[in-house]
C-alpha cells in the first residue's frame, strides 16, 4: 500500500514525500481512513510506528479543504514534550500551506500564548 490511496492534497503528498515516507505503517493504514471521513479514533500502538502522522496527516487534510476559520482543530497531549513534538510535526508538514499551529501549555508566560492564538 502507498501513501497515494488516500488522495491528500499535493502539499501534503510533496511533505510525505520530503519526510522519506514510502509505505503507511500498520496503524496509519487502519487509522486514516476512519479520520479521512472525520470518525473519532482511539488508536493504540507501540512508539515509532507512526502515531503522529497516523493522525495530523488526515487532519491536515480535511483542514486543506475545510472552510477557512479561526482555530479548527484543538489537539490534545498530555505533556509539554509530546504537545511539541506534534506542534512540530504540524509546522512540517504544512511547509507551504497557509495553514498555522500554536502549542499552548503550562508553566509558560500566558500572554505570548494567548497572542500566538489570537494571531492564528
Amino acid at each position: 500500500m502507498s501513501f497515494k490511496v488516500f488522495s491528500f492534497h499535493p502539499h501534503l503528498e510533496a511533505a510525505i514525500q520530503l519526510s522519506g515516507y514510502t509505505t503507511p505503517t500498520p496503524i496509519q493504514q487502519q487509522a486514516m481512513p476512519s479520520i479521512l471521513d472525520g470518525r473519532d479514533l482511539l488508536g493504540l500502538a507501540q512508539t515509532g510506528t507512526g502515531k503522529t502522522a497516523a493522525f495530523v496527516l488526515p487532519t491536515l487534510q480535511r483542514l486543506l479543504q475545510g472552510p477557512r476559520k479561526k482555530v479548527r482543530a484543538l489537539v490534545i497531549a498530555p505533556t509539554r514534550e509530546l504537545a511539541e513534538q506534534i506542534n512540530e510535526y504540524f509546522v512540517k508538514m504544512t511547509a507551504g500551506t497557509s495553514l498555522r499551529s500554536v502549542v499552548i501549555y503550562g508553566g509558560v508566560s500566558k500572554s505570548n500564548q494567548a497572542r500566538r492564538l489570537r494571531e492564528g
